[in-house]
């Protein structure tokens, strides 16, 4: 079903890269009017400026982790495009550090980030949204939020909350109009993964034992977490609220000794 998002306005934090990236440009190709998103003004933000229609395309610079910088990201939406349907917030961060050794600062940066900016986006959207009537916010959340993985504090706990942020808020605002939905992608073979792949001491090997762990035998792609954030995004998933929706090759449903 081609146009699935026909002329409806997009936000989509941390765009520029991976996965948000491969959102945005899918959102765009369903007929949406996308503003994509970086922290950073730089070659990767201007590719995606190549890529995107600039009619029906806007960049805008900004850390998901300040509040007054997504206020303007949703004030430059609404004086460009009249409207705000969607926020995706896929912006992120990687933070695994030992407990114990973990400074204040690396925790504060990983809520700040990988939780705040989440709901930072989403509350500058949600007026807009409500005035309206109607909304979906779509969370790049992570398998992370699901099961643990040792060595990798704090980042479930961030995207454990995430999870909470999503159903907390999709019940809150139900009646309204308003659905609030996550999906936790599992590995995923974004720009990030590529590179520490290829700073293995035998990143094929590497690669091969990554995909042997996963029951399809091959790590996901970012356009694969892109058409399921297209589905919650869209009209087909009207009766989806407060719910995640796992993308892992069915891997966290496996016993590991």
């Amino acid at each position: 079903m081609p146009n699935r998002l026909q002329d409806k306005v997009a936000i989509v934090t941390g765009s520029t890269l991976g996965i948000g990236a491969e959102v945005a440009r899918l959102f765009a190709e369903e007929g949406a009017y996308v503003v994509f998103n970086s922290h950073r003004d730089d070659a990767a933000a201007a590719a995606m400026r190549a890529q995107l229609d600039p009619a029906r395309s806007l960049f805008v610079q900004g850390d998901v982790s300040d509040p007054a910088a997504m206020r303007e990201l949703a004030a430059q939406t609404i004086a460009r495009f009249g409207r705000i349907d969607i926020v995706v917030n896929n912006a992120g961060m990687n933070m695994f550090a030992d407990p114990l050794e973990m400074t204040d600062e690396q925790w504060q940066r990983c809520f700040a980030v990988d939780l705040e900016g989440a709901w930072n986006a989403t509350r500058a959207a949600l007026p807009h949204m409500l005035a309206q009537g109607a909304g979906s916010v779509v969370n790049i959340a992570s398998v992370h939020g699901h099961k643990i993985i040792p060595g990798c504090f704090p980042y479930p706990v961030a995207k454990h909350a995430l999870i909470g942020l999503t159903r907390s808020l999709g019940i809150e605002y139900a009646a309204r109009g308003i659905r609030v939905n996550s999906v936790s992608p599992g590995l995923v073979m974004t720009e990030n993964v590529q590179a520490w792949l290829d700073a293995c001491p035998d990143p094929d090997a590497e690669r091969a034992r990554q995909a042997a762990l996963l029951p399809c035998r091959r790590i996901g792609e970012p356009r694969e977490v892109a058409y399921t954030a297209l589905f919650l995004a869209s009209d087909e998933a009207r009766f989806i609220n407060a719910t995640d929706i796992l993308i892992d090759g069915g891997r966290s449903q496996i016993y590991h000794d």
